[in-house]
């Protein structure tokens, strides 16, 4: 099988040139071929058992499955983590989450003389908790990250990708819309609550990739069109009485509900609201801080 037998194939679902990008990676990431292989006709050079595998991969991508499960691993600030149907593939833009936390934590580091604690809420795959773990300590730093979810699968790969990146983090399955596991967590116990839960409403599912609507996990997606705060209001709520004073909470949101995140936080009781543009300049980010008391 030549490399433009794989781009021909993937062209039928995808354009040319992502049909491309995505040959490549799936050449580069599963056997290890450079551009120069490539160029070189690795693709044809291929064991039976290798062009065989080769076939299953593409089978599941001409499916409409997301390379990133296909291939079971994806880049996150850096980072190499595992994937699978049960947890969101991260995107790009939640780099700028983990930016902002880290640089929060430096900033309480510098200003308490301690090390911060910090809880993910709605962690998936662990890829926000593990990297903003991964970036502190890598700059010296001792963090102390707890990472929440209500799913056992993704939980199970949370901790899979914990282990591999030699992270050393609490994991921990809670249901942020249940007040009584709510209840369980410690007062005052959190420097920084981030989180990037469900917040696309139902009614936009028409406008999405069908890869995305038939493999991404729907509970760590959707949420009601009459309700889409819903994840928001609990998790500003339980931040008002976990984090300590002058804590930060720092969230991802709808661009779409940006500004109504902002104003439900300030309706919450917290002050300092600031809302922040992705990398495409979208309204993405708010962040906040708890008063004094």
């Amino acid at each position: 099988m030549t490399y433009n037998d794989i781009i021909n194939r993937l062209s039928y679902i995808y354009d040319r040139q992502e049909a491309r990008a995505i040959a490549r990676r799936l050449l580069d990431e599963t056997f290890g071929l450079s551009l120069t292989d490539i160029a070189l006709g690795a693709a044809e050079q291929l064991s039976a058992d290798d062009t065989a595998r080769l076939e299953r991969m593409l089978g599941r991508l001409e499916d409409g499955e997301p390379l990133q499960y296909v291939t079971g691993k994806t880049t996150f600030c850096g980072l190499t983590f595992n994937v699978g149907e049960g947890v969101l593939i991260p995107r790009p833009e939640t780099e700028q989450l983990v930016q902002l936390a880290c640089d929060h934590a430096r900033r309480t580091a510098h200003h308490t003389q301690r090390q911060p604690h910090i809880l993910d809420i709605g962690t998936g795959s662990g890829c926000i908790a593990i990297s903003i773990y991964r970036l502190l300590t890598d700059n010296g730093m001792t963090p102390h990250v707890t990472a929440l979810d209500i799913s056992d699968k993704a939980l199970g790969i949370a901790r899979l990708n914990a282990a591999a990146l030699d992270t050393h983090i609490r994991l921990a399955k809670h249901d942020i819309l249940n007040p009584a596991d709510n209840a369980s967590l410690p007062d005052r116990e959190y420097d920084i609550i981030v989180s990037n839960p469900p917040y696309i409403c139902t009614k936009e599912a028409a406008e999405m990739h069908r890869n995305v609507l038939r493999h991404e996990p729907h509970t760590a997606l959707f949420v009601p069109d009459d309700n889409p705060l819903l994840f928001y209001k609990a998790i500003a709520h339980t931040a008002m009485r976990t984090l300590k004073p002058q804590g930060t909470i720092i969230l991802e949101t709808n661009r779409a509900y940006n500004g109504d995140t902002a104003q439900l936080l300030i309706q919450t009781g917290f002050n300092n609201v600031e809302t922040k543009r992705d990398i495409y300049d979208n309204p993405r980010f708010v962040t906040a801080r708890k008063n004094k008391s």
